[in-house]
């Protein structure tokens, strides 16, 4: 069976399609991706080892609404170049991820025939796949409140986000060995997703002093690149500081990162929030609040809801209320462990596979 997935534009559409692709090959399937040529996953794939195959593709800019017309003609270019590769390679079925790439990739699917299954990982779906979910065969939801934005509920099914093995094999011990934390440490994680959060950075540096009146406890932050030094010059840590507040601008081994944290203030971004479901931490998120549609909150609420995380709106993070939440999952084994349990009764761990029997029952039809 050969699959098709496509996708671009952010990490958060390319990681669950890695995901489900590790599964689609343990399960004997052939995998490729189709992206565009400038997105991150232009790098992502081929890293991953999948064949990796390049359309043009963008949308408009609201401010320049003749950019329309530029992004409709690269649509109907890139479609045609699509139907002329699936006219070589016979794809069994087409899977979209969201970004724009997905839309002349499925487009050329459907006017061949073949099945198109569609994955949205956020609550509030995207452009892309709100179009393509009208006539896919399959539409796969995150959020189970997401069903209703899917006009035919018979083809929509909740699947959950996919999380990569490497996220979900990791182990504490190699997660506190390659930071160097002790074994016995409690550990926090402060993470603002690939780009960093200036109002997390700037929140938690204000609760340095509390946070190392605990000895045991060691502090991993990832600041994002770009707010590295300024993170650094604010926190003014001496030598023994520097040996449990463990700074970094970037972490591209965040399995073991992940597995290493007992508790952990994030973004709510989809994979994000889908590694920290499927490792079961205990979190306090707070989402980015000009993401489109404000979807990250959207997608921390029901997480809060259902117990398994505390939840901050950025705007508040000064007031004694973050600090309260920080000191409550450090401080409390019992909230840590209540969260746990709520989180490992998601079943994120198991979205790929779910995902995967989805897209191989759309193959056979």
């Amino acid at each position: 069976m050969l699959v098709v997935l496509s996708g671009g534009g952010t990490a958060g559409h390319i990681n669950p399609a890695l995901a489900l692709a590790e599964v689609l090959q343990q399960r004997g399937c052939e995998v490729r991706f189709a992206g565009t040529p400038q997105g991150v996953e232009s790098r992502l794939v081929p890293q991953a080892g999948l064949p990796f195959k390049a359309f043009e593709a963008s949308g408009f800019n609201r401010n320049h609404p003749t950019t329309i017309f530029s992004g409709v003609a690269k649509i109907a270019k890139s479609t045609r170049a699509a139907r002329a590769w699936f006219n070589e390679i016979k794809p069994d079925v087409v899977v979209g991820f969201g970004g724009y790439v997905s839309i002349p990739v499925a487009r050329a699917a459907e006017q061949l025939g073949v099945p198109v299954v569609v994955h949205e990982q956020n609550s509030v779906m995207g452009m892309a796949n709100k179009y393509l979910a009208k006539k896919a065969q399959a539409v796969c939801l995150t959020y189970e409140h997401t069903l209703a934005s899917v006009p035919d509920k018979s083809r929509a099914h909740v699947t959950g986000n996919p999380v990569r093995s490497s996220v979900l094999a990791a182990r504490r011990e190699e997660g506190r060995a390659m930071l160097g934390i002790p074994q016995d440490a409690r550990m926090l994680l402060v993470f603002g997703g690939s780009l960093g959060a200036r109002h997390i950075n700037e929140a938690v540096c204000a609760l340095k002093d509390d946070l190392l009146s605990r000895p045991d406890l060691h502090v991993v932050h990832i600041t994002g690149p770009k707010e590295l030094e300024s993170v650094r010059e604010a926190l003014a840590l001496n030598a023994a500081e520097e040996s449990r507040w463990h700074l970094m601008g970037y972490q591209d081994r965040m399995g073991e990162t992940l597995a290493a944290a007992d508790a952990i203030v994030s973004r709510a971004g989809a994979t994000s929030l889908a590694e920290i479901s499927a490792r079961a931490i205990p979190a306090l998120l707070v989402p980015f609040p000009f993401a489109t549609e404000d979807h990250q909150t959207t997608n921390a609420r029901a997480y809060v809801d259902a117990g398994c995380a505390y939840m901050m709106a950025d705007d508040a993070l000064g007031e004694p209320e973050f600090a309260e939440k920080v000191f409550t999952l450090i401080d409390d084994a019992a909230v840590r462990a209540s969260m746990s349990e709520a989180a490992r009764a998601q079943k994120t761990a198991d979205a790929a596979a779910i995902l995967a029997d989805v897209v191989m029952g759309a193959a056979r039809g």
